[in-house]
């Protein structure tokens, strides 16, 4: 890359290399002009203040060019200071201040990146607090001012609204431990079909006529994981399915066991989810249906803590359309399986030591159907 013409130094590759021309060049054009001096009749000592003056002049060109970028990072600095994340250093120079400038543009990028999450947060955090503050403010002076009797139907509205107050509090405190790396795993082997039966039940005193349902492949078995998380991941990815779910859709939670691990699916009726949209359901706060979020109660924040949760167990996470109509959403857990066979009655049995598995692969999506 050509540097800018105050800079004609920019393609040497050191730093070194360019303070040994600026020498070279200065002593140069030192010997030079005292020696034309000199050829013209010029006195010694004039001769060499000339030829200093000038060596002067340019020894200066030649270093503005390199500490150039040094001053515009001081710039960008104070401009940051300020509250400014917009400014960039030229980082045309291929020397050690060249990869600084380049260091400090992606640090800057990232800054203002980060400044742009934090105000998004703040404005989302607002809004979201703001909207059941507001209507128990509205339901607490109708009944002060005794518009409203303190009745029944009243204090349940009241208490859904604290309801929904502390779920945002404690699902941003879980995406504030699982974004800072404070919250460990809790590995340990357990039922995954308890597991899923207990976040149904929890899921069903919200899902209203949406009908859950629970299948287990190829039959009862115990992962390796942290029960409690993994309860949480289940439990949002279901309360997003029934949000978005027709008012008789059905939710399914599929569970299939592999031999690197575990499959868990859940499915709906929905509309399902745009192409575009696929990749940013697990952002803080997005959503792609914003006015039935919002009409819902939903925050925005449960599909992002599974996100964290499943990397956290070193998995992935992904949203897919689901034909004709709905959403699938796909996690993957590593971690150590044990099958066991389902007693007669068709409980599960409890683990008693490690099953030999044979690589149970699951089905293909297009297969599954």
């Amino acid at each position: 890359m050509k540097g800018p013409p105050d800079r004609p130094l920019d393609p040497l590759p050191t730093l070194k290399l360019k303070l040994s021309v600026v020498i070279l060049a200065a002593v140069a054009v030192t010997v030079v002009v005292f020696w034309v001096g000199i050829r013209l009749g010029m006195w010694p000592s004039l001769s060499g203040v000339i030829a200093g003056f000038i060596a002067l002049v340019v020894v200066w060109f030649l270093s503005r060019g390199l500490t150039s970028p040094l001053r515009e990072m001081v710039a960008a600095t104070e401009a940051m200071a300020r509250g400014d994340f917009s400014q960039r250093v030229t980082a045309t120079s291929h020397d050690e201040i060249g990869t600084l400038a380049r260091s400090f543009n992606q640090m800057a990028a990232e800054l203002a990146e980060t400044d742009r999450m934090r105000r998004d947060l703040v404005a989302n955090v607002s809004h979201e607090l703001r909207t059941p503050i507001t209507a128990l403010q509205a339901v607490l002076e109708n009944i002060v001012d005794g518009v409203a009797a303190p009745d029944p139907e009243t204090f349940a509205t009241m208490l859904s609204q604290v309801e929904r107050l502390g779920r945002l509090v404690q699902q941003l405190l879980d995406l504030s431990r699982l974004e800072s790396g404070t919250l460990a795993l809790d590995r340990r082997h357990f039922e995954i079909e308890p597991m899923l039966e207990l976040a149904l039940r929890e899921s069903r005193l919200h899902a209203g006529p949406v009908s859950l349902a629970i299948e287990v492949e190829p039959g009862p078995f115990s992962l390796e994981a942290d029960a409690e998380r993994l309860h949480q991941v289940v439990a949002n990815l279901v309360e997003n399915a029934v949000r978005h779910s027709p008012r008789d859709g059905r939710v399914l939670v599929r569970a299939i066991a592999s031999a690197d691990g575990l499959c868990l699916e859940v499915t709906d009726e929905g509309p399902g989810i745009p192409e575009a949209d696929a990749t940013r359901v697990f952002e803080r706060f997005y959503r792609a249906d914003s006015a039935r979020s919002s009409r819902d109660g939903g925050a925005g924040l449960g599909l992002a803590i599974a996100r964290w949760i499943v990397e956290l167990h070193g998995g992935e996470i992904r949203a897919e359309r689901r034909e004709p109509h709905g959403c699938r959403m796909v996690v993957r857990i590593p971690g150590r399986i044990e099958l066991h066979e389902a007693p007669a009655d068709g409980r599960a049995a409890p683990s008693s030591g490690p099953a030999q598995i044979a690589p149970v692969v699951p089905m293909s999506i297009s297969e599954r159907g």
